[in-house]
């Protein structure tokens, strides 16, 4: 993979706005206050119940290695991913409760279930919940995913008018807090061609810390996020790869579509703000889209091009295509809506629950 125009500055943790498109970022058509995608949404307020669980453990830091141990990062060490999934619990379970508890307030406007957003958030604030700074890689990856399924869900009741002050203030320095240590992992690591500062995981972080931005008024955050989508599709093949993750063996299939959903959200946040996001670089993410829909499709497509069987999976779940939802209603794809009614929901945790739109 050839070594594109430098995105971040590391003096100062600072975004090089100059390297980014003139129509967008860092400009004046950015709007304030930074919108979400469901700011425009006309919710009418309810006292339907919602049961709001327990918060998890709070613990500050994720102390889990990666769980892959081969040179492309494709086969697992089950011992290392039983320790993973057991550290992971706590910051994927508090997601999944804000996220559920969002969603219904969204659908039945529900005041207990903002409520329970709020309540659940303020908790895990208060504790610094992985908020530190992480001994392994895999800690900040988790941290991003934490950020970006929890300040979504936060986006989609911040207009109920149930959080106090003080909640809102705790929350948004929390945000801060957990969005300053993804920032300051990526950009030591940008200057490193081929690392993960240049692969899917700059893609979530983008959308962790956008989020961040929107939920906390931060142009300055939500520009250093939508940077990782330029990079993104920056890094869009003429035939809809991605290298980086085409570089991973048997799962490959597997991450040109992970790899897809920050992107797409991404995407639909910058809408939201005026920018044309799903324009940007002649409308490259179509390409990404289009090849991955082939891929899902005939998985040989990928076994030629990577030498390996794909692991392909089991069934068509929300972590698959659930992204694909709000591309569609854009831009209308059969075989996307046809997997789209295949699964049994939409929602995935690292995007905050059901996806935009």
């Amino acid at each position: 993979m050839r070594f594109r125009r430098g995105l971040f500055l590391i003096a100062g943790g600072l975004l090089a706005l100059s390297a980014l498109p003139s129509h967008c970022y860092g400009r004046s058509k950015v709007p304030q206050p930074l919108r979400s995608p469901w700011d425009s949404l006309s919710i009418q307020a309810t006292d339907a119940p919602w049961r709001c669980p327990a918060p998890p453990a709070f613990v500050k830091t994720f102390n889990a290695e990666g769980y892959y141990i081969d040179a492309h990062h494709s086969v697992i060490d089950p011992v290392r991913k039983a320790i993973y999934d057991r550290l992971e619990a706590g910051p994927e379970g508090l997601s999944d409760d804000v996220s559920r508890a969002a969603d219904d307030y969204l659908k039945t406007g529900s005041r207990s279930a903002a409520a329970c957003v709020y309540s659940l958030l303020d908790a895990a604030a208060k504790a610094g919940a992985w908020a530190g700074t992480m001994p392994h890689n895999q800690g900040v990856y988790d941290q991003n995913w934490m950020l970006s399924g929890t300040a979504i869900p936060y986006l989609k009741v911040r207009d109920s008018g149930v959080g106090t002050a003080a909640q809102t203030a705790d929350i948004q320095k929390w945000f801060r807090v957990v969005a300053t240590q993804v920032r300051d992992y990526f950009d030591k690591k940008h200057f490193h061609p081929n690392s993960d500062a240049w692969n899917n995981h700059i893609y979530w972080a983008g959308l962790a810390v956008a989020a961040e931005g929107i939920a906390d008024n931060n142009k300055n955050a939500f520009e250093w996020g939508m940077a990782g989508y330029s990079l993104g599709v920056d890094s869009i093949e003429p035939d809809g790869s991605l290298p980086l993750e085409m570089n991973r063996g048997e799962r490959a299939l597997h991450y040109q579509l992970y790899a897809a959903a920050p992107l797409v959200i991404l995407a639909e946040l910058g809408e939201a703000n005026g920018i044309d996001t799903y324009g940007e670089k002649k409308g490259a993410i179509h390409r990404l889209v289009n090849f991955d829909v082939a891929a899902l499709k005939d998985p040989s497509i990928l076994e030629k091009r990577t030498g390996v069987r794909q692991v392909v999976p089991a069934k068509i779940s929300g972590a698959v295509i659930g992204w694909a939802a709000p591309y569609v209603k854009r831009f209308p794809n059969a075989q996307l809506s046809e997997w789209i009614a295949q699964s049994s929901s939409t929602r995935f945790w690292q995007w905050g629950g059901l996806p935009p739109g």
